[in-house]
């Protein structure tokens, strides 16, 4: 059982900046790629960012490049996302997932998923 948890949302002004964190324990022998995904007030989930197991290998979506980073801590399965420059369209719930593929951007690809974090850009 792998359970994969976040942290670190919150309510923000428009040119914010937030950093979310998520871990995931359970098989510690097995690394992860992890990405973010959110979904906001009457959306469907969206990617966000993926980061590969060995952390050499990084995605964005277009909304947020340039102002979202994801990063890891080595090889464990903990992964961040430093938000700056937030605007109120990045107001969703971001969910962190974790892959057993080495890299992973599509949904359907991630096997473990949290429950999601609030994160509100409004002021």
């Amino acid at each position: 059982q792998v359970q994969v948890v976040e942290s670190g949302g919150g309510l923000v002004q428009p040119g914010g900046s937030l950093r979310l964190s998520c871990a995931a324990s359970g098989r510690t022998t097995s690394t992860y790629a992890m990405g973010w995904f959110r979904q906001g007030p009457g959306k469907e989930r969206a990617f966000v960012a993926a980061i590969s197991r060995s952390g050499g290998g990084i995605y964005y979506a277009d909304s947020v490049k340039g102002r979202f980073t994801i990063s890891r801590d080595g090889a464990k399965n903990t992964v961040f996302l430093q938000m700056n420059n937030l605007k109120p369209e990045d107001t969703a719930v971001y969910v962190c997932a974790a892959s057993e593929m080495s890299l992973a951007t599509r949904q359907s690809k991630f096997d473990y998923w949290g429950q999601g974090t609030q994160v509100t850009v409004s002021s």
